[in-house]
């Protein structure tokens, strides 16, 4: 075997030379192509322009790369929200924000409290509100729904007359437990206006499974009604059973007596609501 020279100290080593002809080149990455196969739809779309801009204004790597990832984030809640809103299936979109406590004097933004937090859903905490239609009972079961999906939880919203129609027929034809599951996966479920309408002779029935499923997983429940609580036996055609459903919405829950004129006729006049009207005659 040849032995190895080492250079003698001071002789020129070629491996110190400049890289030759025959020294490959470091490779040519696809940036984008590789941004998007990494899902960085946001990062794509923005690292060329913030580099022209750091490179004027002197940006530190840390900060602009600090950058970048910001925006992704705020992209990818953005769209999260946007897709749990979808999914929901709200009627409109409303915020607490947009909620006039003024007008409606039975409730103040600070008896709602925790429902407007996160432990809402991690506590499977549960209302109704009950009150003559128009005095916001809908828009505050959306609004808490949709700071529910702000915090990173899904909803899901359902009037119950459909709800109960629904899962009745699924019943008749022995698909129940399939038909319930779509109501038991969010987080937060509303069930909009209890007893605006007939509802089947099988409501309670029915009623009870959803509720009782939800409130052996703790998953919050949100429930709208224009009858008193007493009246809900009557409505759903069994006493017992109403009884039972209430008493898991309000174990862990509470209920928000909403009073006052509709907001729907707040340009009329006292005098010419239908309320009134039909007092005096």
């Amino acid at each position: 075997m040849t032995p190895v020279k080492t250079p003698t100290k001071g002789s020129p080593a070629k491996h110190r030379r400049g890289p030759g002809p025959s020294t490959p080149l470091a490779p040519v990455h696809d940036l984008d192509g590789m941004l998007r196969r990494l899902h960085l739809p946001t990062v794509r779309r923005l690292h060329g322009e913030l580099a022209t801009r750091a490179e004027a204004e002197g940006m530190a790597y840390r900060t602009y790369l600090e950058t970048l990832i910001a925006e992704e984030v705020a992209h990818r809640a953005e769209t999260r929200v946007t897709r749990a809103v979808h999914k929901a299936r709200f009627p409109f979109l409303r915020t607490i924000d947009e909620f006039n406590f003024t007008f409606q004097a039975a409730l103040r933004l600070q008896m709602l409290g925790s429902y407007l937090g996160p432990e809402f859903v991690t506590e499977g905490r549960s209302a109704i509100f009950s009150g003559p239609s128009g005095t916001g009972k809908s828009h505050l079961c959306i609004a808490i729904a949709y700071r529910a999906i702000q915090h990173g939880y899904d909803a899901r919203f359902v009037g119950a007359d459909a709800l109960i129609g629904e899962l009745s027929l699924a019943a008749t034809h022995g698909r129940l437990d399939v038909a319930l599951a779509p109501y038991l996966h969010p987080h937060v479920l509303v069930i909009d206006e209890l007893g605006y309408l007939s509802h089947a002779a099988d409501a309670a029935n029915v009623l009870y499974r959803v509720v009782n499923e939800r409130y052996l997983l703790h998953r919050s429940m949100l429930l709208t009604t224009n009858k008193p609580l007493a009246a809900l036996g009557e409505v759903m055609h069994d006493g017992d059973l109403a009884e039972a459903i209430l008493d898991r919405l309000l174990e862990h829950g509470a209920h928000f007596a909403m009073r006052g004129r509709s907001y729907r006729t707040r340009h009329l006049s006292e005098e010419d609501t239908p309320t009134r009207r039909a007092k005096a005659g």
